[in-house]
């Protein structure tokens, strides 16, 4: 038997340890509870209990047992609501990407390509001499990418890198089902493509929200197939805003995000924290292949001006003609302006008879803002204009030599090209199979060519081409060959048709001249 003093010890010691190491796991249940006696009162009855003798008082009667009450039923499922503010979404998105991940899909694009079995293929020098005789094979190229509904008929926005050059197109909703889809319209310089999924309907779909109304700083979900896993979801916020110079596309007003973004991501959602859809993942910045926390999407404003195009019957999407050409401003130039930085689009060229031209607007001036919205960059400017529609009256905040003023432009519907100026070549020369045409004001503004220029620029190179083996890329101006200077389509397929022993041509590339001979 314990002594009354080494029995204060051993209960001290005891009520020391619970209430070090207690009180703190405690604490969460006591707050949640209701007692009647406090902590210091449980204590001191313990002291008394044990200094002054169990024995001295008797103890106590035990109690009846409680009646047992039957159990209660479970209860209902909780079904969790939509969140009604970005503090509920915080806990959880489950219920957004529940709203949201049915409408984006799987594609898969199966293409057809020529395998020469020759070690020489690709090889001009020897291909002049054995030509077609060199053996090829027939094999499938597969490519996965993602893909958004937007439309209940199932209409699908993506990139069209994903569906470049494919024969055939399926499509994958998240329940099972798969259905064949085709090509309703795409578009290179903005690495779109809308399709139509070839099934009944309706399908489960993602509204459009507003790219203007986004911030840097906003949480967003990123939905897509990475590395066909399936389909994944990856959160992250809104890095950057108008991001130029991504090189995947001529396109450069690109949303910045940290969500993760891997190969497969292609044409998935970027989404909002209202469940909308904010832009289309298109591009990552790696350098082993995998996320780094850089990633690119187009920003929704502009897919919903392309899909427009598309679902109203269009085979191609062209912006609102301005007439003018623009360029990036340097230093020297905003140091002579009186600006405090390079900021805006600089004006290089304008045709006198087009929209800028009759509003006012002259080389030299700078495009500081475009209805109400600042333009940081040339391309900024580029991607409001492709969001507003021909037709519309746009103000521009300019600042010139004289000053800063206000001019509207009323936009116009890019001028229609004649299609017998659009020809492809052929014959036995470095140009076989490109796609040429006469420079006409709406090549000149898409191409930011001076729309003063004049001549023939190659417009589509099938890679498996002559020309696109010779290394000839859309863009590229012809200016001259063999000693003749080619103004037109006439003149370059003359100069073509004579044949040579050897081709020395000048282009014109990103504003450089680039002279080769090839013989």
């Amino acid at each position: 038997m314990i002594p009354d003093r080494s029995r204060f010890r051993v209960v001290l010691f005891s009520l020391l340890a619970v209430s070090v190491l207690g009180t703190p796991l405690l604490a969460p249940a006591l707050a949640q509870t209701a007692t009647e006696e406090s902590l210091t009162d449980s204590i001191g009855k313990i002291f008394r209990d044990v200094i002054g003798g169990a024995e001295t008082k008797p103890a106590p009667a035990p109690e009846p047992a409680p009646k047992l009450e039957p159990a209660p039923a479970p209860a209902a499922e909780v079904q969790r609501a939509p969140p009604r503010s970005q503090a509920d979404m915080m806990q959880s998105f489950s219920p957004l990407v529940k709203a949201t991940a049915p409408a984006v899909v799987n594609v898969y694009a199966d293409r057809l390509v020529q395998r020469s079995l020759s070690p020489f293929a690709g090889d001009p020098f020897f291909e002049q001499f054995f030509g077609q005789r060199m053996p090829n094979r027939t094999e499938k190229q597969s490519s996965l990418g993602s893909g958004v509904i937007i439309q209940s008929n199932g209409i699908i926005v993506t990139n069209n890198h994903v569906i470049e050059g494919a024969d055939d197109i399926r499509v994958a909703l998240t329940d099972g089902r798969e259905f064949q889809s085709k090509v309703l319209l795409k578009d290179e310089r903005f690495d779109l493509a809308i399709l139509q999924i070839e099934g009944d309907g309706p399908f489960p779909v993602v509204e459009f929200g507003d790219t203007d109304t986004t911030e840097v700083g906003d949480i967003v979900l990123a939905i897509g197939n990475p590395f066909g896993v399936g389909q994944t979801v990856t959160s992250g916020i809104v890095s950057a805003l108008a991001r130029n110079s991504v090189g995947v596309s001529d396109f450069g007003s690109f949303i910045q995000t940290d969500a993760a973004i891997n190969p497969g991501n292609s044409g998935g959602a970027l989404i909002d924290m209202s469940g909308r859809l904010i832009g289309i993942n298109s591009a990552i910045f790696t350098r082993s292949g995998g996320s780094n926390g850089i990633g690119f999407a187009i920003p929704v404003n502009l897919v919903r001006a392309v899909a427009q195009t598309a679902e109203s019957g269009g085979e191609a999407f062209e912006p609102p003609y301005i007439g003018a050409t623009f360029e990036q401003v340097t230093a020297d130039i905003a140091e002579a302006l009186g600006l405090d930085r390079a900021t805006g689009a600089l004006v290089s060229d304008v045709a006198a008879d087009g929209p800028a031209g009759e509003a006012g607007l002259r080389a030299g001036d700078i495009v500081l803002g475009f209805n109400g919205r600042p333009i940081e960059h040339p391309d900024a400017l580029g991607y409001r204009l492709a969001t507003t529609s021909a037709g519309a009256t746009a103000e521009l905040d300019v600042l010139g030599r004289d000053g800063r003023r206000t001019i509207e432009i009323k936009l116009a519907a890019p001028p229609a090209d004649d299609p017998r100026a659009r020809r492809t070549l052929a014959g036995e020369n470095p140009f076989s199979g490109a796609v040429v045409s006469n420079i006409t004001p709406g090549l000149a503004s898409q191409l930011r060519l001076p729309q003063s220029l004049r001549g023939v620029i190659v417009t589509d190179v099938p890679g498996a081409s002559i020309a696109g083996r010779y290394g000839f890329r859309p863009g590229d101006l012809i200016a001259e060959i063999n000693g003749v200077e080619i103004a037109n389509v006439d003149i370059l397929e003359a100069v073509l048709a004579d044949g040579a022993s050897f081709w020395r041509f000048e282009i014109i590339r990103g504003g450089q001249r680039i002279r080769q001979i090839i013989r």
